[in-house]
């Protein structure tokens, strides 16, 4: 089978190394991110094109693919008349990873004040640490920055 989808090679590595260490993915399922990308058409790539073009056994594709669709990183559709699914980046997925940002952001400052009312439950005076405080306010100025921007999206 052809290729249907032109790719730079020097770029598809980059992008391999890099999706693979940002989300954490192994190697095919950051190849089949990689790949995707260049879908500039949105034509979508079936689960046979990838089996083909990665040559890679269908169970490691398989399950490769279920773990970026779980992810989020790519959905799937059935074309009308075909039993094929076709797979595509999933455009949503940079408002998801900043949402998921945004919210360990918060879960952090959570936590800095609950620490505060334990500390402050078992006797220890009130100091204010200045570092902490600074970075305090740092998480909650990027927090509002990255709501603004996703406000956006």
């Amino acid at each position: 089978m052809d290729k249907r989808i032109e790719i730079d090679q020097k770029i598809f590595q980059d992008a391999v190394k890099f999706y693979g260490t940002v989300f954490n993915i192994p190697p095919l399922a950051s190849k089949i991110y990689a790949y995707l990308l260049f879908d500039f058409d949105k034509e979508g790539v079936t689960f046979d094109e990838f089996v083909d073009i990665l040559s890679a056994s269908k169970s490691s594709v398989s399950t490769n693919i279920s773990l970026l669709l779980n992810a989020e990183l790519i959905i799937d559709h059935n074309k009308m008349d075909e039993r094929k699914r076709y797979f595509f980046i999933n455009d949503q997925y940079k408002k998801i990873r900043f949402e998921k940002i945004v919210k360990k952001m918060h879960d952090e400052l959570e936590l800095f004040d609950e620490l505060d009312r334990f500390k402050e439950n078992q006797g220890y005076p009130k100091r204010c640490d200045e570092k902490i405080e600074e970075y305090k306010k740092l998480l909650n100025k990027n927090i509002k920055n990255i709501q603004e921007s996703l406000n956006k999206l």
